[in-house]
């Protein structure tokens, strides 16, 4: 059973969908899931939710702060310290519902959010049971690779005038998600990026193709993966992409080596937006079968 939600978070309504399992058992366990970088929750979410539904665990699915169906200003940013709070705060409220068992949470998160889901499980020993899927790891080492180092002088001054403009109450300035243009500064390049994101239009309405700037900003500031070490021992699934452009495979795999267990890698042959679509059955299947080994089994 799907049913709206919404829950405060840093003095805005988070809004999204909590998915009750059927079945006897007078309490579940609850996944608590969001999306990446400009991402709404109806990008394939809801499929994962349904399949974590129909295993017998329960999932809160939501929209972050600033994007789709969530209150928050300026819209459009991407803010990943706001992000990882409405995690926290997202946690709170699924302990609130009755048929939760607040013993039995687990995050999952995908690219943007599955850095967020590495860094929340680090600190808040409320989580049990981890699934960061394709997830950014390094701000700083991934801005390398995307902008070339002649043209991050320029990047520098644009995000200097922003401030300034924001600081004197004028409207941020904004750039695109994705593009079909490869000379287009966008925010994740590519036509895999593009295709992804702009096939979704039709059942993703919420989804809009820009990104404030200072969201790129704050990206180049975000290192989740600096607090990998301490996700132990709660237990971690990472599943990462061999031909990942976006969130790069090889500092996945670094990160991943940083864990300590309990601990699994599940490496699928394919890009950064595979697994939501192509390898939707793989992944999905492997994150209710980890979820389900420490969360419902490891609890009978």
């Amino acid at each position: 059973m799907r049913r709206d939600v919404e829950f405060r978070s840093e003095g805005r309504n988070l809004r999204g969908w909590l998915y009750e399992p059927e079945g006897e058992a007078q309490s579940h366990p609850c996944i608590v899931m969001a999306h990446g970088l400009s991402g709404v929750k109806e990008q394939y979410l809801d499929h994962y939710a349904e399949v974590f539904a129909a295993a017998g665990l329960g999932a809160l699915v939501y929209d972050h702060a600033n994007f789709g169906s969530s209150d928050g200003l300026p819209r459009q940013e991407a803010d990943p310290v706001l992000q990882r709070r409405g995690y926290r705060d997202a946690i709170s409220f699924a302990e609130t519902q009755a048929w939760v068992d607040p013993a039995r949470i687990g995050l999952w998160g995908t690219s943007y959010s599955g850095g967020h889901v590495l860094e929340v499980a680090a600190l808040d020993r409320r989580v049990r049971c981890v699934v960061s899927q394709v997830p950014t790891i390094s701000g700083y080492r991934s801005a390398l690779r995307r902008t070339r180092a002649d043209l991050v002088p320029a990047l520098l001054s644009r995000l200097d005038a922003d401030r300034a403009t924001r600081f004197r109450g004028e409207e941020p300035a904004t750039f695109p998600a994705v593009s079909n243009d490869p000379h287009e500064g966008c925010a994740m390049a590519g036509s895999d990026a593009y295709v992804f994101f702009t096939e979704t239009r039709d059942f993703a309405p919420t989804w809009r193709n820009t990104l404030t700037l200072r969201s790129a900003e704050l990206a180049r500031e975000n290192e989740p993966a600096i607090h990998i070490a301490r996700i132990s021992p709660t237990p971690l699934l990472m599943i990462i992409a061999d031909h990942d452009l976006l969130t790069a495979t090889e500092l996945c795999l670094e990160a991943y080596q940083r864990a300590l267990p309990p601990k699994h890698l599940m490496l699928l042959a394919g890009g950064h937006f595979d697994p939501y679509v192509k390898l939707f059955e793989q992944t999905s299947a492997a994150a209710r079968d980890w979820f389900r080994t420490h969360l419902v089994d490891g609890h009978a």
